[in-house]
């Protein structure tokens, strides 16, 4: 019997290109602000692996958790969503 767990994964913008097998994906969420209730946004960045894709900056990815790396890469690109188009 094969289980296999469901990771938690992210959909964010890749920011950064400038590492080897790594890039930095800015996940962005709104929340309800505590006393005027409008919605705000918040921003965390992620260290995450590229092993078969090849994301660019400006690519929306999805990134799923994985067993630490290094000291700060936790997560690993799964997929690109959306590529970036360059205008100009």
């Amino acid at each position: 019997m094969k289980l296999e767990r469901r990771r938690q994964s992210l959909i964010g913008e890749v920011i950064s290109t400038k590492m080897e097998n790594t890039v930095n994906v800015k996940v962005t969420r709104e929340i309800a602000h505590p006393v005027y209730h409008k919605r705000v946004k918040r921003f965390k960045k992620y260290l995450a692996h590229v092993a078969s894709v090849a994301p660019k900056d400006g690519d929306i990815v999805k990134i799923s958790a994985i067993r630490p790396m290094s000291k700060r890469k936790r997560w690993q690109v799964s997929k690109i969503i959306r590529e970036s188009v360059k205008l100009g």
